[in-house]
């Protein structure tokens, strides 16, 4: 079965996607690792799909009507007609990204803008996702879930889905203030679904600039709040480089941007390996 990772801070701005389609591209594209990843974009402001995908491709599978995350929450619901929304073949949602010659692959379900639609009329959606995950997760060793940065149905569904939840932080006040909210978030939905075994895998240093000494403070602070909460805190942090946003206008992955630093890509690939060992990959 899969190992399920949510990446989720309840603040908006700390490159949640950025640092999920990077991910993605190196436990599939990296030869260390031979990995099939699918990653579900759970967030209406579309980011992820539009990283992976490129603008264009990402536009052409909206004009098609292609089926989204959206269609997946909304199966079963009554429409207007009177009538009931189509259940779906989770096969029919995905979308291939890039394959690979030694069975590594990454594959999509993407978001689109009406995702927020879902959120007038939430009742009953929560469980969707998963079980739609659970007919397909024998064919991935990884499933990575983009998550809006506020309280919803949506962070709901993420829960019910994943097995973790990896926390990125921008070392700077704003930041790190979403991570009490996170906590009793997570207390909450233990508390209202026994048996849920949902943890945090750890916090990441994200797109940090060595800005000192403010940065210096932020991190002491959520370092001292994770060692209170018992979460542990990745030892490569990810620092801040234009290259990123290059690599999502370009669709591509830090290693494969054009005129990214080496010491950029070196970086990440580190965090990557970190990551890898702590879920079993």
């Amino acid at each position: 079965m899969a190992v399920k990772v949510a990446l989720i801070n309840m603040k908006g701005g700390v490159g949640k996607s950025t640092l999920t389609a990077n991910l993605a591209w190196h436990l599939a594209g990296k030869k260390k690792w031979t990995t099939r990843v699918l990653v579900i974009d759970l967030d209406p402001q579309i980011n992820v799909s539009q990283y992976l995908l490129g603008g264009k491709k990402y536009q052409a599978l909206v004009k098609k009507d292609h089926p989204t995350i959206w269609n997946v929450l909304e199966q079963g619901t009554a429409t207007p007609s009177g009538g009931k929304s189509p259940m779906l073949d989770p096969h029919d949602v995905i979308v291939n990204v890039t394959s690979f010659t030694d069975g590594s692959r990454i594959d999509l379900i993407p978001s689109r803008l009406e995702l927020a639609w879902s959120l007038r009329n939430p009742a009953l959606k929560e469980r969707k996702l998963r079980k739609l995950i659970e007919k397909i997760e024998d064919e991935y060793d990884l499933v990575l879930v983009d998550c809006a940065p506020t309280e919803s149905m949506l962070t709901t569904a993420a829960y019910f889905t994943c097995d973790h939840i990896l926390v990125p932080v921008v070392p700077e006040y704003l930041s790190s203030i979403g991570l009490p909210l996170l906590v009793r978030s997570i207390a909450e939905f233990k508390e209202q679904n026994d048996g849920e075994t949902l943890e945090v895998l750890g916090i990441v240093f994200n797109q940090t600039e060595n800005y000192s000494p403010e940065e210096a403070l932020a991190k002491k602070e959520v370092t001292d709040f994770a060692n209170d909460e018992g979460f542990a805190i990745f030892t490569t942090g990810i620092r801040y480089s234009k290259s990123y946003a290059k690599g999502a206008r370009e669709a591509k992955p830090i290693f494969h941007t054009s005129y990214a630093r080496t010491a950029v890509a070196q970086q990440f690939h580190a965090f990557a390996c970190e990551f890898a060992s702590k879920v079993g990959l």
